[in-house]
């Protein structure tokens, strides 16, 4: 291989890992982000049990 083939093939090799890097700190930046939102929701409300109010009246007009 001549040098300048050489030199090609270790610039790409570097802009190839930086790329990687790159790519890995959005994927963290954006990890975290949504993590935030995760814990920004309100925590859902309790719903009543069905069984504790079914049956407990009687409808006696007609």
């Amino acid at each position: 291989m001549s040098v300048s083939a050489l030199a090609s093939t270790s610039q790409v090799q570097t802009q190839d890992s930086v790329s990687v890097l790159m790519l890995r700190k959005v994927l963290d930046q954006q990890q975290q982000s949504a993590a935030q939102m995760l814990e920004a929701l309100p925590r859902p409300v309790a719903a009543p049990d069905p069984a504790a109010t079914v049956g407990r009246t009687i409808d006696t007009f007609a």
